[in-house]
């Protein structure tokens, strides 16, 4: 079982520096990795389903995330997840990019295609269609970090006689994870991702996202190149040894608790109390 740390740009994270010393505590206890949130703009007043107050600090993925990889040396890196229909490809390719040559070759891309239509509606991004649009621009930007000469044709996104320049460190590309919990998430993580990412997932929840990945692989084909699906979980509830196990016993590969702790000293704490109690105790 590996761990990750979420939020690592949101609240207490999200004042100067403090990303970095959150991840330094997180390093240091043994933790894999850290894992950014992301909303652009939050309805006013929040409405559900919107997950926090929009007076909730977030700061921009890449940027934490390269802020962080300057202060680490073996954290991994992960966006968990981008609203990928809300970006312009080409601009997160360079982004993203930027950020696994920063680390040396760290990032982890977790992606989602959204479901606040305020948000959509605020940023001019059709709300329709956000599925297809998300795979597109995922095809897009494997096409700018892979191909020798990079050329998409598409209903979304279309350009050629192009190229950008470093590509990721990682060869032939950073993992992909993608997030959601409905039968066409469970297919899109299936059929072009090396991960699935469930948010906020009780034992039983985990369970059943399961399930819905394993009829997922009976329906849509998984490249070779993929490997094997890798589960990420951010659970729900209190996490210690024995839940640990559980999670374990369904076949989650990595936890990535979140911690809203009030300032940065008790999310270190916190930090440092699982990293003794659960992570050092195996």
């Amino acid at each position: 079982m590996h761990f990750g740390l979420f939020g690592i740009n949101i609240g207490p994270c999200a004042v100067g520096l403090t990303s970095a010393e959150v991840a330094r505590a997180a390093e240091a206890a043994g933790f894999e990795s850290v894992w950014t949130g992301e909303h652009v703009v939050l309805p006013d007043p929040q409405v559900a389903p919107s997950p926090l107050p929009p007076q909730t600090p977030m700061l921009d993925p890449a940027v934490t995330l390269a802020v962080v990889a300057t202060a680490t040396t073996r954290l991994r890196l992960g966006t968990g997840i981008i609203i990928l229909p809300q970006r312009n490809p080409l601009v997160l390719a360079k982004e993203l990019a930027s950020v696994d040559v920063i680390s040396g070759g760290r990032l982890i891309f977790g992606l989602g295609i959204g479901y606040l239509k305020p948000e959509f509606d605020a940023l001019g991004i059709p709300f329709e269609q956000k599925g297809a649009r998300a795979m597109e621009y995922l095809a897009a930007i494997l096409q700018v970090w892979t191909a020798e000469q990079p050329v998409h044709e598409g209903r979304f996104v279309t350009f050629h006689g192009i190229d950008a320049h470093p590509r990721p460190v990682q060869r032939p590309h950073p993992p992909i994870i993608i997030g959601g919990a409905t039968p066409a998430a469970f297919r899109r993580a299936v059929a072009h991702a090396n991960g699935w990412y469930g948010f906020s997932m009780d034992l039983a929840q985990t369970t059943e996202c399961l399930g819905g990945l394993r009829s997922a692989a009976a329906e849509v084909a998984r490249p070779a190149e993929l490997g094997s699906l890798e589960i990420s979980i951010t659970p729900r509830g209190p996490v210690d040894r024995h839940t640990v196990q559980r999670f374990a016993e369904l076949g989650v590969h990595r936890l990535i608790p979140f911690w809203p702790m009030p300032t940065a000293e008790a999310l270190i704490e916190r930090v440092q109390r699982f990293g003794g109690e659960v992570i050092a105790a195996g």
